[in-house]
């Protein structure tokens, strides 16, 4: 006897392989597991504007991307009369826009649309340079003495960093003095790099619903060895603010125009509610090799593909229904394809074409019989009168005005005229009977299908997920090997089962 150790092996495998990719695929990338979820969309808008001077013009914007928290799904910009260019250099991305003549007020606009995304991830951060200014007094000995009172309460890079901070507070007299000199956040920056600490000014949106106007505010950059955090230089809290877009933080000028004056940049933010599906579909557009999605595909392949990957969960239930229940089919898989043209047909459309076709086919079919022709031409002859039938009632529905009906060009001809072909070979040889209940099975297998293709969870799962796929054929296999009564026997043999129960 040969063992099925193997088989259960394969089996085990295929489960463990299938639940695993889909986990990972729920919580590597954030793919729910249900469909009708939404995700968080907001659009930053930036309006630039400055004084031309009657000649050319340049506008340089810094522009945001991935990163912590959020992911980079879409962007456009309106510029009437200016060119726009998006340029990419040393992995930090302006947009530029150019005119060779402009005079007067101009406006500019940028727009942004970041997905919240809890598992975005960001570019690697290069450490900034550091560079030690050399000051004249009296602003020389003003650093020192914040920095040397605040390297005593210090065993760090970031605890440092939150002392000086509190060394602005405590010493009002050279904190007033250097905010004359520089800017909160810079002069921090300055006094971290004469503690040889590399750091860094980054220009921050707050994302709030529905502000307009709304200017960039500072934060700092603070590296320590290969890591790195965020420090409010006015407050000094550590840390990421919840819905805080890093806008510029690379250490570029957040705004470079030439060629005009006045110039300035506000920005607008609204947050949208996007369906999953379609945030997804923006977040996946361009992923990495390890998010095996059909969501990298173009769109006309993700369509094709949608109704590709629905195939196994009917093949599926037609072995259930087959061999489980015991239901009779005229052909094996025929009721799939089948469910697979009542997808694109609907049901009802479907049921009256299909009945149509095989109806009219029988008839032909039993007048060709009797011409006593060869099987190939038979079959071929068949096929040409199914496009013929399908033909004519598509034109006969289109005249009535039904355009359901001009859908029924879905329905599978070859497959078609096979079944027409072993219908009439199965009437002359058990009788139409056994037409009827094979016919009628086919039908009950092919609407069960179509029911559990047509699910929004089941199409939702099966797009979504692939390792599905491994977890649908491992049942199939399981199924496959089931070799106990079926549930049509039960039935059958119920009055044998009597029988036994009354003699004990």
């Amino acid at each position: 006897m040969v063992s099925r150790r193997p088989f259960y092996i394969v089996v085990a495998m295929l489960y463990i392989l299938g639940i695993a990719l889909v986990v990972y695929r729920h919580v590597a990338f954030d793919v729910p597991l249900l469909p009708g979820e939404y995700r968080n969309v907001w659009s930053a808008e930036a309006k630039v504007e400055f004084d031309a001077t009657s000649g050319p013009v340049m506008a340089s914007l810094a522009l945001p991307d991935t990163q912590e928290g959020f992911t980079h799904v879409d962007e456009n910009a309106a510029s009437p009369g200016y060119g726009l260019s998006f340029v990419n250099k040393d992995g930090i991305t302006r947009a530029e826009w150019s005119i060779s003549s402009a005079n007067g007020h101009q406006e500019l606009y940028y727009r942004t649309d970041m997905l919240s995304d809890p598992y975005a991830k960001a570019l690697p951060v290069t450490v900034p340079s550091i560079d030690k200014s050399l000051e004249k007094e009296p602003i020389a000995s003003a650093i020192n003495q914040i920095l040397n009172a605040a390297k005593q309460h210090s065993a760090d890079a970031f605890t440092l960093t939150r002392e000086i901070i509190k060394e602005f507070k405590n010493q009002e007299q050279n904190a007033a003095l250097l905010m004359q000199h520089k800017k909160p956040a810079y002069l921090l920056v300055e006094i971290l790099n004469q503690a040889d600490i590399p750091a860094r000014v980054v220009r921050a949106l707050n994302l709030e619903d529905g502000r307009r106007r709304q200017r960039l505010v500072d934060y700092v950059q603070v590296f320590n060895g290969d890591k790195y955090d965020l420090f409010d230089p006015a407050t000094g809290e550590q840390g990421r603010p919840e819905n805080l877009l890093l806008w510029e933080y690379n250490g570029t000028p957040l705004l470079d125009v030439t060629g005009a004056n006045h110039s300035q940049v506000t920005f607008s933010i609204i947050k949208k509610l996007v369906p999953v599906n379609k945030a997804l579909q923006a977040k996946f557009e361009h992923t990495d090799m390890l998010n095996f999605s059909v969501d990298m595909l173009p769109v006309e392949e993700q369509s094709l593909f949608k109704g590709i990957l629905l195939i196994p969960i009917g093949v599926m239930a037609v072995v259930f229904l087959r061999v489980i229940c015991g239901l009779k089919t005229s052909g094996t898989f025929m009721p799939v394809l089948i469910a697979v043209a009542f997808l694109q047909t609907q049901l009802f459309t479907g049921l009256v074409g299909f009945l149509s076709i095989v109806g009219v086919g029988l008839v032909i079919r039993s007048w060709l019989s009797k011409l006593n022709l060869l099987l190939v031409a038979r079959i071929s002859a068949i096929i040409i009168t199914v496009i013929c039938i399908i033909g004519g009632l598509s034109v006969l529905t289109y005249k009535l005005g039904i355009t359901q009906g001009m859908k029924i060009t879905f329905f599978p001809m070859i497959i078609l005229s096979w079944t027409i072909e072993r219908m009439s070979i199965l009437w002359e040889e058990e009788g139409p009977k056994e037409v009827f209940k094979q016919g009628g099975g086919s039908l009950l297998v092919a609407i069960i299908a179509y029911l559990a293709m047509s699910s929004g969870i089941i199409q939702h799962l099966t797009f979504n997920f692939l390792g599905l796929q491994l977890i649908v054929m491992a049942t199939v296999l399981v199924m496959g090997n089931y070799t106990g009564y079926r549930l049509s026997e039960l039935k059958r043999f119920k009055p044998l089962a009597d029988e036994l129960h009354n003699k004990k």
